[in-house]
């Protein structure tokens, strides 16, 4: 065998040799890499909470609807409980984390279970909220959180027929909303007018999953039909479709710019499956990848910034998360966070509301049902200095909208035949100040003499139609006259207690 000598060491005067000439003549084929990768979130890692970082004693909901029942901002965490005679939610501000109070006020104006709940995305201040009354309502909580039980709602929006399971805010643009119900339909609400403006009727099934693209110019959608859309939001045009037979498609996310798309579901062997897809053409996924035998659905989270990928089972006390790239493989398992106590859902706070100074590039809110327990779980990079890591923490989303309501849907008919898009990037922001500045923007609702907004032709008046209906109003009414029972009792006594004090003091004055 041939040395070849590369080079001398000027420090210890030996040669350096390396044995390169026998091999590449006999194995042109291997590929002198390393065998790891280079990643700077290879070594993130998943910190729980402790108790006084969490929130305990709520009455999570048990409803089996598969959502998070969950949604927080950087100011507010709201959690779908579980009530009688009808639907309410708890609002908490983020700081104050502990023991909740039982009688803890509540937004409850629904007349039916709360099936989903969102955050506005440009104002911390307004949350939606669907139900299995058919109604979706807009509420304003106060500055500092609620002070007694929230009723009456900015807006009420009625245009479903069957109960609403999903919503979804426009990412770019303020006041656009979206609703899908059991009735196989998608409205798109425009509440700087307080009505409907749109109507998506493609799908001949449940709609389970709705996610938009970095501009919201694409929204995918899965249905339980067994297909996989992309739809252009303005026209209501299904692009791509796929029939998704052997992959059962339960939970869909665009991957942000990528051109890509992931979805959970299951195989024809009943194994819970992640996919990747290419959203220009759904013929058959890019690659399919078998994550365990489990039945809880997966619900995948994607970090735009990071190019991350997190998949939470229900049920599960596991997250597993990926690094997504654009070349083989595609999936870059990284680590696993364990955790012994089964999660029902998963909220997630925005990236402007993260502990920047602590490294943390993603945060969860665990609902543990058995405990009544919210959990944090804060993913964190693992750096030495303290110095704010501009590697890791790129320009992301802001708080401020890129389009109004009236430019986004000044695109949605065109003269000819293709739909132009008027759609914009998301205003981005640093977060190297950390999160100071609050959005000044107040939300005006329309003036009307009733809130309640209906599709024409879809839904006249909404009188109660069932027993069951009638039954709900009848026990939240009961459950009210108890309460002021109880509160006229309460002030009795203490009506009886000031007198006797009064008494006593004018004895003790007569005596002197």
């Amino acid at each position: 065998m041939k040395r070849k000598k590369e080079n001398v060491s000027p420090l210890c005067g030996q040669a350096v040799y390396c044995f390169t000439d026998i091999f590449t003549v006999l194995c042109p084929q291997i590929s002198w890499r390393p065998t790891y990768r280079s990643s700077k979130f290879r070594n993130v890692y998943g910190k729980a909470g402790n108790r006084e970082q969490c929130f305990d004693g709520i009455p999570i909901t048990r409803n089996v609807h598969d959502n998070h029942f969950c949604a927080v901002n950087a100011k507010f965490l709201a959690i779908v409980t579980e009530t009688a005679g009808g639907g309410s939610f708890l609002v908490i501000p983020v700081n104050k984390a502990g023991r909740i109070d039982p009688h803890q006020p509540k937004v409850c104006g629904h007349q039916g279970g709360v099936l989903d709940i969102k955050w506005n995305p440009f104002i911390d201040n307004i949350i939606a909220s669907c139900s299995e009354d058919c109604s979706v309502r807009i509420w304003e909580i106060p500055e500092g959180g609620l002070r007694r039980n929230m009723s009456e709602a900015v807006l009420e929006l009625y245009g479903h027929s069957r109960r609403v399971g999903l919503i979804e805010w426009h990412p770019t643009c303020s006041g656009i909303l979206f609703s899908a119900g059991y009735d196989f339909k998608i409205l798109i609400w425009n509440l700087e007018v307080g009505g409907p403006v749109k109507m998506i009727d493609c799908h001949s099934d449940v709609v389970l999953c709705m996610s938009f693209n970095t501009d919201g110019s694409l929204l995918a959608t899965s249905c339980k039909d067994k297909h996989l859309r992309v739809i252009e939001p303005r026209s209501g045009k299904v692009l791509q479709e796929a029939d998704c037979k052997s992959h059962r498609v339960n939970r869909v996310v665009f991957l942000g710019n990528m051109k890509r798309l992931v979805t959970t579901g299951v195989s024809r062997w009943n194994t819970r499956q992640v996919a990747l897809w290419d959203q220009e053409d759904l013929s058959m996924p890019i690659i399919e990848e078998e994550i365990d035998g489990l039945s809880g659905l997966l619900f995948p989270f994607y970090d735009s910034d990071t190019h991350m990928l997190y998949l939470a089972g229900k049920g599960d006390g596991n997250i597993r998360y990926y690094e997504v790239g654009t070349e083989k493989p595609y999936l870059q398992y990284l680590m696993e966070f364990r955790s012994p106590a089964p999660q029902k859902g998963l909220g997630v706070m925005p990236k402007h509301g993260l502990d920047v100074a602590a490294c943390e590039v993603f945060r969860f809110y665990k609902l543990v049902t058995l405990r009544g327990l919210i959990e944090p779980i804060s993913m964190i990079v693992p750096r030495r200095s303290e110095t704010y890591q501009e590697d890791i923490y790129p320009m992301t989303a802001g708080t401020e909208p890129a389009l109004t309501a009236d430019e986004w849907l000044s695109g949605m008919d065109r003269a000819s035949s293709k739909c132009v898009c008027v759609c914009a990037e998301p205003v981005l922001m640093s977060l190297k100040s950390g999160y100071k500045r609050p959005c000044q923007k107040a939300f005006k609702a329309p003036v009307r003499e009733r809130k309640t907004m209906v599709m024409n032709g879809l839904l006249e008046s909404i009188p109660p139609k069932t027993e069951n209906e009638l039954m709900r109003t009848f026990f939240r009414q009961q459950d009210e006259l108890k309460r002021l029972r109880e509160e006229l009792v309460q002030k009795d006594v203490r009506l009886q207690q000031l007198e006797l004090e009064l008494n006593n003091l004018r004895n003790n004055s007569n005596k002197l």
